[in-house]
């Protein structure tokens, strides 16, 4: 019968004290394939390897401390599991991607582990079908473009992140990974929460996303359901609750994005055929609620409630704005009445450009907007244009209840 449980103090002849002093790779060794291999307390030495199935957990308080060099833990094999360490004091270098764990293998769990003062968190890279759930990940105090990623995925696929509790990192990056999941994580005080890149098909759900540069940034990522997530107070200059550039057919739907540089920033579908649709979101108090850059259409507006924007919506960029589509919005500026009680306004919602055009149209004009000036110059417009404003949008059917 296969040894499933492994007391391996007994197997060296060391007393429990010793423990402190062992490294964790002659316990690692001594491991058969297939082992719960369950650490007493203490303190034991990386840099270490795992290269065989087994389960690697602590029986108490057991840190695996890396002594500043290279990464802590490494799992080369399928089917490893390692289950609430406390793992810190990787090396410091970004090409060599130091970090507290390092996975190549499929079928592996991390679960309920502290990782802590590492340059990057836990990295999978070529991983499929595992799960890392539940973890407390922080990078070093250090500026946020220093910091490693919090996790990253290289390559992997079929994979849940779940439950993860992550700050002061730099991102979660996820690069040429499809078809993963991000699942109730909590990430605060980083660069850009999820940054996805060549990301197809992943689901972005129930996350909640605070105090980040930027909250969801997606390059070259088709198919992604970005759903029910709290994305609050992204307010760098240049921040944003999401960001799409070169995305095709993105839903993105009952999230509540609050207090942001800009709610969501979105170009057009690479694809003609194809639609970034926009359903039940609360957008509220941002400076601008949605940002239509290079505008060519292919959006679809439903059922969001835009509520005390600086602007609810600005478009740069030539187009048509009647090719996007919107329908039974709430705005909180809309001028008219429900007479009928169908709970739509009986007058369609339009948004024009007044003064706004003049920073639309001279991006270095930016600077002034909100300022007296231009206030001024848009309270003039609207009350004897001098010119034709443009048409932002048309919402046909306006929502007046919730």
């Amino acid at each position: 019968m296969r040894l499933r449980f492994l007391l391996i103090l007994p197997l060296l002849g060391l007393p429990l004290a010793a423990a402190a002093e062992q490294s964790l790779q002659t316990w690692l060794d001594m491991a058969l394939p297939g082992t719960v291999l369950r650490l007493p307390a203490g303190q034991y030495r990386g840099p270490a390897t795992i290269s065989k199935p087994l389960t690697l957990e602590a029986q108490g308080k057991v840190v695996i401390d890396g002594g500043g060099k290279g990464t802590v833990l490494t799992i080369k094999s399928d089917r490893v599991t390692v289950r609430g360490l406390v793992i810190r004091g990787s090396g410091g270098s970004h090409d060599s991607i130091d970090g507290g764990i390092m996975a190549e293998g499929n079928d592996l769990l991390i679960e309920n582990n502290v990782v802590e003062d590492v340059l990057f968190g836990i990295s999978l890279h070529k991983t499929k079908d595992s799960v890392v759930r539940g973890n407390r990940i922080r990078s070093r105090p250090v500026d946020s473009a220093d910091r490693g990623d919090g996790i990253r995925l290289w390559y992997s696929t079929g994979n849940r992140i779940e439950n993860n509790d992550i700050a002061q990192i730099r991102d979660v990056t996820v690069s040429n990974s499809p078809r993963n999941r991000y699942t109730g994580n909590t990430i605060r005080d980083s660069r850009r929460a999820f940054n996805f890149l060549f990301a197809h098909r992943s689901l972005i759900e129930g996350n909640l996303l605070e105090k980040n540069s930027t909250g969801i940034v997606a390059l070259n990522s088709d198919g992604l359901i970005i759903r029910n997530n709290r994305i609050l107070h992204a307010m760098d200059a240049s921040g944003a609750g999401v960001a799409l550039k070169e995305t095709s057919a993105a839903l993105i739907q009952g999230n509540e994005i609050v207090h942001c540089a800009h709610g969501i920033m979105a170009d057009s579908p690479m694809n003609p055929i194809n639609r970034i649709v926009f359903i039940d979101n609360t957008i509220a108090h941002n400076i601008t609620g949605i940002y239509f850059y290079g505008a060519k259409g292919g959006h679809i507006a439903i059922n969001n409630t835009f509520k005390s924007n600086l602007w609810p919506v600005t478009i740069i960029g030539d187009g048509d704005p009647m090719n996007d589509t919107w329908w039974g919005n709430r705005w909180d500026t809309y001028e008219g009445f429900d007479l009928d009680g169908d709970g739509f306004g009986d007058k369609p919602h339009e948004l024009h450009a007044w003064a706004d055009r003049i920073w639309m149209e001279t991006p270095s004009a930016t600077f002034f907007r909100n300022s007296p000036v231009l206030e001024l110059l848009d309270f003039l417009e609207r009350l004897a244009p001098f010119s034709t404003p443009s048409l932002i949008l048309r919402d046909t059917a306006p929502r007046m209840r919730k």
